[in-house]
């Protein structure tokens, strides 16, 4: 019989495991600590602390930018099949339907948001 996880660490092991994949998304994307700092809100310390395990994203804001930026990735990924070359090319390309580069446009909510529409819609086809 397997124990439920305690209630404490969800939160904490859920931090953990988005702040590990936003770290993995931004390197296979090609992002610098600055863009990424940008995206989620943090200063380029904390992401830098992020990158050295010795800071958990743990709710509020940047988190829930960091969950739309790792949802960005796993879309832009499918949409590519795992090319990371393709994918990082795609993010620095300018784009006619977004009006601008994906890169440029993400380090603004507002951005972020409409890349992810667009992913999302590009991803599963009506």
């Amino acid at each position: 019989m397997v124990a439920a996880p305690d209630q404490a660490t969800a939160p904490l092991n859920a931090g953990a495991v988005l702040t590990k994949a936003t770290i993995k998304a931004a390197e296979r994307l090609g992002l610098s600590q600055k863009v990424l700092s940008n995206v989620i809100g943090l200063s380029e310390s904390v992401v830098s602390r992020m990158k050295s395990a010795d800071y958990v994203l743990d709710g509020g804001k940047p988190f829930e930018l960091a969950v739309l930026f790792v949802r960005l990735y796993r879309s832009l990924d499918a949409i590519v099949a795992g090319d990371e070359a393709a994918a990082r090319a795609w993010m620095k390309s300018d784009n006619l339907a977004l009006r601008g580069s994906p890169v440029e446009l993400i380090q603004k909510i507002q951005g972020l948001f409409h890349v992810v529409q667009y992913l999302d819609t590009r991803r599963a086809p009506v």
